[in-house]
């Protein structure tokens, strides 16, 4: 039998986490969850990861920050940027660290959930390649 595939999701929004959490897990994935970036940095060391949803506004270490310390010691792990607040700046330096894709967060939850899903989905074959980023 395959193995789940295990998902790290990073927000510091806990009814958000909790809410993905549940509908990630229905959907058959591992889920476990960080709500600030040194949490986050050390789950990605701790645990074996398929993907990871990482928020970009965080207390302390912001999203982007946690993406380029990932990056330096894992290039080909999935990770995807979830924000409230989209614009062209943040998509261009959530490319530029490298981001697998870029999620805008809605109102729709279950949008939202079939577009995770469908990203990490995809994630085995972005390993080691520029995927085009969308929500």
């Amino acid at each position: 039998m395959d193995r789940k595939k295990t998902i790290l999701v990073v927000d510091d929004e806990l009814e958000f986490l909790k809410m993905i959490r549940m509908r990630l897990e229905a959907n058959g994935y591992e889920v476990i969850t960080a709500t600030d970036g040194k949490e986050a940095l050390d789950k990605v060391k701790k645990y074996k990861l398929d993907a990871v949803l990482l928020d970009i506004l965080l207390p302390g270490m912001n999203g982007l920050e946690v993406l380029k310390k990932i990056r330096q010691d894992n290039k080909d792990l999935p990770v995807f940027i979830i924000t409230a607040f989209s614009s062209k700046e943040r998509f261009e330096l959530a490319n530029r660290f490298n981001a697998s894709g870029f999620i805008v967060k809605t109102s729709d939850l279950k949008q939202e959930v079939e577009n995770i899903t469908s990203f990490i989905n995809m994630a085995d074959k972005f390993k080691g390649q520029r995927p085009p980023a969308a929500a």
